[in-house]
Formats: C-alpha cells, sequence, structure tokens
C-alpha cells in the first residue's frame, strides 16, 4: 500500500508542477558549410549563442571527461546519487549552507533549464525535477540538453559554441586537453573563461586532466602531455561569413536552428579576402 500511496502522489505532483523543456525549435540558428564550419550565427531574443548539437557529434574525448568528472554513474542512476546527496547534506549541515551539493549530471540540467536557488528547499525542488526529467525523458536525451544548455560564459550555450568561440574548431575534434577544460568551465563559467582567466581555467584543467589518471581513464602519459598543452583562447566573437546567403537561409528556414548550406568555408574566405 505504500509503494502505491507515493507512486500516486508522485503522479499527482507531476501534474501539478508539469516539466518544461526548452522547445525544440527555439534558441540561436547557426548556419554552416558544407563541411560543418560555422558561416554565421544569429543569437536567439536574449542574445545567446547556441549551436545544436548531439551527442554523437561530440568528441568521445570530451564526453568521457564531462561523464568521469562530473557523473559517473550517470547511466547507473534515477536522476540522483543517494550518497553524493547525503555526504553534501552532512556538509551543509557542519557549514549551515550547501558546499558539496552531490548534483549529478541530470540535477545539473535541472537546474539550467529552471532556474533554482542554492538553498535546502532549492535541493528538494532540483531533486524532484531530476527525477521528472528521468522519468519523461531517455538518457540520451537528458545529456543532448546539458550538451546544449551548459553555460559556458558570457552569451555562450552548449559544447558546441563554446568549442567555436574559445578555441575556433569542432566539439568533434577536442583534444584531451581541451575536453578537460570544456568539461570543467561550467562550474564556474564566470571565474574560468580562459578567454579572460587563463591561468585559473588551467588550474581547473588540469585538475580534471588528474582525475582522469586517478580513475585510469587516461593514461599518465596522456594526461601528462595533456597538461603541456597551453590555454589559449580567442576573444569571443560570432562568425561572420557569406553574410547575406546566410541571412537568406535564415529568413527561408526560421524555425531550423542548424543550417547547412553547400559554401565551402575555406573558398568563401579566399572570395572575401
Amino acid at each position: 500500500m505504500a509503494s502505491v500511496a507515493l507512486l500516486l502522489l508522485a503522479v499527482l505532483l507531476d501534474r501539478l508542477f508539469p516539466l518544461r523543456l526548452p522547445a525544440a525549435d527555439s534558441g540561436s540558428t547557426v548556419v554552416l558549410s558544407r563541411d560543418g564550419t560555422p558561416l554565421r550565427a544569429f543569437a536567439d531574443r536574449d542574445g545567446v549563442w547556441r549551436y545544436p548539437i548531439t551527442a554523437r557529434q561530440v568528441s568521445p574525448l570530451y564526453l568521457t571527461a564531462l561523464l568521469n568528472y562530473e557523473d559517473r554513474w550517470f547511466y547507473r542512476h534515477p536522476g540522483v546519487n543517494p550518497y553524493a546527496l547525503l555526504r553534501g547534506l552532512a556538509g551543509g549541515v557542519v557549514h549551515g549552507r550547501i558546499v558539496s551539493g552531490g548534483s549529478t549530471l541530470t540535477m545539473q540540467v535541472a537546474r539550467i533549464i529552471q532556474p533554482i536557488p542554492h538553498t535546502f528547499r532549492g535541493k528538494l525542488v532540483q531533486i524532484f525535477r531530476a527525477l521528472q526529467l528521468e522519468a519523461h525523458l531517455t538518457k540520451a536525451q537528458i545529456l543532448d540538453l546539458y550538451l546544449n544548455h551548459a553555460p559556458f560564459g558570457g552569451p555562450i550555450e552548449g559544447v558546441e559554441a563554446a568549442s567555436w568561440a574559445y578555441l575556433g574548431k569542432p566539439a568533434r575534434r577536442l583534444s584531451r586537453a581541451e575536453a578537460a577544460l570544456l568539461a570543467v568551465l561550467p562550474q564556474s563559467p564566470s571565474r574560468l573563461r580562459p578567454d579572460r582567466h587563463p591561468d585559473a581555467a588551467r588550474v581547473a584543467r588540469d585538475k580534471v586532466l588528474r582525475r582522469m589518471r586517478d580513475l585510469g581513464v587516461w593514461s599518465a602519459g596522456q594526461t601528462s602531455g595533456a597538461q603541456i598543452e597551453p590555454v589559449v583562447a580567442r576573444s569571443l566573437r560570432a562568425p561572420l561569413s557569406a553574410a547575406l546567403l546566410a541571412e537568406r537561409l535564415h529568413q527561408e528556414y526560421p524555425r531550423q536552428r542548424r543550417i547547412t548550406s553547400t559554401i565551402g568555408a575555406n573558398l568563401q574566405r579566399a572570395a572575401e579576402d
């Protein structure tokens, strides 16, 4: 009877407080060359730059760094990790505030799609939303939400936009050092922005690399080689190539967020030069 009552309560709460997900056709738009290089990006009405992507289009190195650093049990837990939560709550009791949140990747997605205060009450709301996400979506869909909406500093959201903005390359071509950097950046996007705070970004990146080594995910040789790689980031700027064509395509396909043209990026740049 108790389990039935809990199930009914869960269904009732789900109906009373429905989950509101970002609309699939909302957000910014990017017009691409035929090889996937962004030609021009159009920010959404909030000024946010986001290039739609799925986990299959991202470097496995990045996914490995992200999941092992942020949430090793992502594919096994129901949205919350009881051990990590208890550890975080114990720290909160001792310090009088949330010190170690114990947030899973699903819980982080819950906070990304709905502003939730960093309080004990907020933590309960975050847990509830995480359980809702797990009930309504697959793990792949939850991961894709994170990849597209995680904050990366300034107006940049999502790993693909961050990779192009800071590194000038698609997220599918990240090195281990770059993968580690982008995996940790959403933890504190303002403090760790590599274009403004390269030293802090490097310290955080190397922490991820050491975690990969200690877990045996990457070898000592691979991580030491990655640590040698400098943190070099470009100043944030939106791509602007084949501007008139991109504008026309954007007007023709206003609800499409990723528009691939037949333009060759290198040829276009050479023609413009």
